[in-house]
């Protein structure tokens, strides 16, 4: 069976950003890196504060909708449910 994740990431100011992938740990180092233009390179948003895991892509990409459609008052209490003080979960 694969593995998917949905994951939060959030800079410093706390401007966050949801994504899915199949390799959370490469996908974070992506977005560390800065090697993919975009929104998480452009406002350096690479801290993991929140994910979740998937046994099917559809479920997968289900939740990554669902959750970009939320306001941000709601993102900032599921991250905050599960990890109050926004800590780095992606060192390993």
């Amino acid at each position: 069976m694969r593995d998917f994740w949905v994951y939060l990431l959030a800079s410093h100011n706390r401007v966050l950003y949801c994504g899915v992938t199949n390799d959370l740990r490469r996908r974070l180092a992506e977005h560390r890196a800065g090697t993919v233009p975009g929104f998480t390179a452009t406002y350096r948003v690479h801290r993991l504060v929140y994910y979740e895991r998937f046994g099917d892509v559809r479920d997968a990409i289900r939740r990554e909708k669902q959750i970009k459609r939320w306001r941000r008052d709601k993102k900032v209490r599921l991250i905050e449910a599960h990890n109050p003080t926004w800590e780095d979960l992606g060192v390993w």
